[in-house]
């Protein structure tokens, strides 16, 4: 079956509930600073009422098995208006965090994970932090006022590695 991650059965395996669309909701830092779109670039401001953040999609991997485990829900992660989604490719030898037209349920529905596309949902409490699949180690970040979001393979050092995702789930 398709869908998100549900319960588990009688045999301690996942069962699959169907996901007829994405999760939709809001990301912060530990700093109050939110994604917001300039251009075509996720970056972090200051959350205020001059300041509109984007709204984040979120949906679970239907093929969570054929991933490495115990690194949290693996999640295809986009925004909505104009419909776009995260992925990472290396540019140089540096993994980067890019945004990409396109729908995520284009993703969700594909017969494989699609790798570039997935991180990893690790939750902590209220945050979360988000690893690359296509990159084991490297993390969604953000830092200073008015810069893009990035990758690094620094967690919880000089960079905010911690989020909290308000998505409705």
């Amino acid at each position: 079956m398709r869908g998100t991650l549900g319960h588990l059965g009688d045999e301690g395996k996942a069962i699959q509930q169907a996901a007829a669309q994405p999760k939709t909701g809001n990301v912060n830092d530990l700093n109050q600073q939110v994604w917001t779109l300039q251009g075509q670039t996720l970056v972090s401001l200051p959350r205020s009422s001059s300041v509109t953040p984007v709204i984040v999609t979120a949906v679970t991997c239907k093929y969570a098995e054929a991933l490495e485990q115990g690194k949290g829900d693996p999640i295809y992660l986009g925004i909505q208006n104009p419909e776009m989604c995260l992925y990472c490719e290396k540019v140089g030898e540096q993994p980067t965090l890019l945004l990409k037209e396109q729908k995520i349920m284009d993703l969700y529905d594909q017969p494989e994970p699609m790798k570039h596309f997935l991180f990893y949902r690790l939750k902590t409490g209220r945050t979360s932090t988000l690893e690359s699949v296509a990159f084991p180690g490297w993390f969604i970040a953000s830092s200073s006022r008015d810069q893009p979001i990035f990758l690094t393979s620094e967690l919880g050092k000089s960079h905010n590695t911690a989020f909290e995702l308000d998505i409705n789930d």
